[in-house]
């Protein structure tokens, strides 16, 4: 049975403003009152996918298509892309995500995010025990609340946070700030988590996703990065709700966010 994401309004804020960088350097989090925080990291309630080359990326680019006013994002991998998707747990406490990411440049205020830093991202997931894209039907069969599992697309504000092992995390913030931290097309989280709806296309040991430049307040001139990681949903107020606990590649090898979006027309 899917559980709506409402049900983890209760829990409390854990805002981590922090960079992507901050996690190369295991940075402590910050502590309730607001003191530095050491913590071990807390282990993953699910089993992850095991490593292998439908997970290992191999190259990746971003395109701005002039003619179309479109950005593609695109990851290739050694295997095949989106053959590999993480097994149901039955519940949304330690519900596994999978998700290919490409951490960017780009400020929050260019995908609607206000109120924090951090290093944005967009990310293509799959999680079979819930669906967070109430507007949209991935699997095309008229039920908007069934296809989690579908590889889908979000933008994520992201920081450091060393309670989990993979030192990364989805900000979090109050519930009733909600509309005035994220646009209207989020799923109604307390996470800088939004659900725009691009389209995505795995075809062979590609994956791609498409993003009118509109849609990113016209950026065509950021920098990016390419990942692969597990994730989990906590519902314990002592882990972030929606944390990295296994990294698969990063396609730069240091996080460095090196590559440059190229500009080209349309084929």
């Amino acid at each position: 049975m899917l559980i709506p994401f409402t049900r983890l309004a209760a829990l409390p804020s854990r805002i981590l403003r922090a960079s992507l960088a901050m996690l190369l350097a295991a940075s402590a989090p910050v502590s309730a009152g607001g003191e530095s925080a050491q913590t071990l990291p807390i282990a993953s309630k699910s089993t992850p996918p095991a490593a292998g080359p439908n997970l290992e990326i191999t190259a990746a680019s971003v395109r701005y298509l002039a003619d179309l006013d479109l950005l593609v994002f695109e990851q290739k991998v050694r295997g095949k892309a989106g053959a590999t998707v993480p097994e149901a747990r039955g519940q949304l406490d330690g519900a596994p995500v999978l998700g290919f990411v490409f951490p960017t440049t780009l400020a929050p205020a260019d995908v609607g995010f206000s109120g924090a830093e951090g290093t944005v991202a967009l990310a293509l997931t799959s999680h079979p025990d819930f669906d967070d894209t109430p507007l949209w039907d991935e699997n095309g069969n008229r039920d908007y609340g069934d296809d989690g599992i579908v590889f889908h697309t979000h933008w994520v504000l992201l920081g450091a946070d060393n309670r989990v092992p993979g030192g990364l995390a989805v900000q979090q913030f109050p519930a009733a700030e909600i509309a005035e931290r994220l646009p209207p097309t989020h799923p109604g989280m307390p996470l800088y988590l939004d659900s725009p709806g691009f389209s995505a296309v795995l075809r062979g040991n590609t994956l791609r996703i498409l993003v009118p430049a509109q849609r990113v307040g016209n950026r065509t001139d950021f920098r990016f990065d390419a990942v692969s990681a597990y994730m989990e949903v906590s519902q314990s107020p002592d882990t972030p709700m929606l944390g990295v606990y296994k990294v698969y590649g990063v396609l730069s090898g240091d996080l460095s966010l090196p590559y440059e979006v190229k500009h080209s027309k349309s084929r």
